[in-house]
């Protein structure tokens, strides 16, 4: 005979999960009469904590398990090739630059000196001011003259009087041209392309040398022709070819060798304000002092010398004024021979000093 707790513990118990852990076994019923149950006494396996799983414990899938791969030989590893695309293997011979590498020239400083003066306001305006002077004075003064005026003077008189005042600006110029550079720093970046600081200093002097000299010239042929055209007649002198000459060529190499000498001075001083002033001392200094000299006799000749060679007796000797004077060649030499003296003391100090 059974009792109600054993034909209850007989029951089929409906499927469960699977506890995680081993498993509990259920505690001990205390021994009861036969016949008398407990009041109000539930299945035990119902008063038991039921166990849950947690939801990363069983699959509801069903997967396969990775498949093993076959085993693959060992790949050697391959260097990346490290030249351009177009070498696909630039360790099989040596590199060779895609663009094309050919050493510099004089040629290369020429271009660059010539983009940078160019490109720079103050020559624009430096030689728009000179050539302003040299033709507008000019053209006032053959206009304001009388055919009679030129008895005795030929008539390429008139671009004197401009080249006076327009020197001053290519003066001015020939400073700057090298003093700038100094001012801003660009110095540095200058001798750093080009580490040649002759080939530096002679490709500025070039380009100045040919952009004043061609302006200058340029400006004076048509003074020249324009005062001619204006003046014409029996009672007017005509100009020699030699007048001529000195009056464009002659006066245009003079302000170009005046500039270059200014440019020297600005390469030994490289300051901007003291090139100009000294350029100021040497162009009108010589004008003034021989004032002065002349008045003590054993100066005398010391200030007629002097006088001859001043900017305006220069220039007045090449436009041939009077026949009294020379031709002015010899004004020009003794200028050229004091450009070459300052031009190679610039050199020597370039290659010398720091920048």
């Amino acid at each position: 005979m059974t009792t109600p707790y054993q034909q209850q513990s007989q029951a089929p118990v409906p499927p469960q999960s699977p506890p995680q852990g081993p498993p509990q076994a259920a505690p001990p019923m205390p021994p009861q009469a036969p016949h008398q149950t407990a009041p109000h006494q539930t299945n035990p396996y119902q008063a038991a904590p039921r166990h849950h799983a947690p939801h990363h414990s069983a699959p509801h899938h069903h997967t396969q398990p990775p498949q093993p791969q076959p085993h693959q030989p060992h790949q050697p590893h391959q260097q990346m090739p490290s030249g351009p695309p177009s070498q696909p293997y630039a360790g099989v011979g040596p590199y060779t630059s895609p663009i094309p590498v050919r050493r510099t020239s004089l040629g290369n400083a020429l271009a660059s000196e010539w983009t940078k003066i160019k490109s720079v306001r103050s020559t624009i305006w430096t030689l728009s001011v000179m050539v302003a002077l040299v033709i507008g004075i000019g053209l006032l003064v053959a206009a304001t003259t009388a055919d009679s005026d030129y008895d005795t003077v030929p008539t390429t008189l008139p671009g004197f009087f401009g080249t006076l005042l327009g020197q001053l600006c290519v003066v001015t110029l020939g400073v700057l041209v090298i003093t700038s550079e100094y001012s801003t720093g660009m110095i540095r970046t200058t001798l750093t392309a080009c580490p040649q600081r002759s080939r530096v200093l002679t490709a500025k002097a070039l380009v100045f040398f040919t952009l004043s000299f061609t302006i200058t010239t340029v400006a004076l042929v048509l003074v020249a022709y324009a005062s001619m055209g204006m003046h014409s007649g029996p009672a007017v002198a005509e100009p020699t070819g030699d007048q001529i000459l000195g009056a464009t060529v002659g006066a245009g190499l003079y302000v170009s060798l005046l500039g270059l000498l200014s440019l020297a001075v600005g390469a030994i001083l490289r300051h901007s304000a003291g090139a100009i002033t000294t350029m100021l001392g040497v162009v009108l200094l010589p004008s003034i002092l021989p004032a002065f000299l002349m008045m003590s006799d054993s100066l005398r000749d010391l200030g007629s010398k002097m006088l001859e060679y001043s900017s305006p007796q220069s220039l007045a000797s090449l436009f041939q004024i009077d026949d009294s004077l020379n031709n002015g060649w010899p004004q020009l030499s003794v200028l050229a021979g004091i450009t070459a003296a300052a031009m190679i003391a610039a050199y020597a100090l370039l290659e010398k000093r720091d920048v």
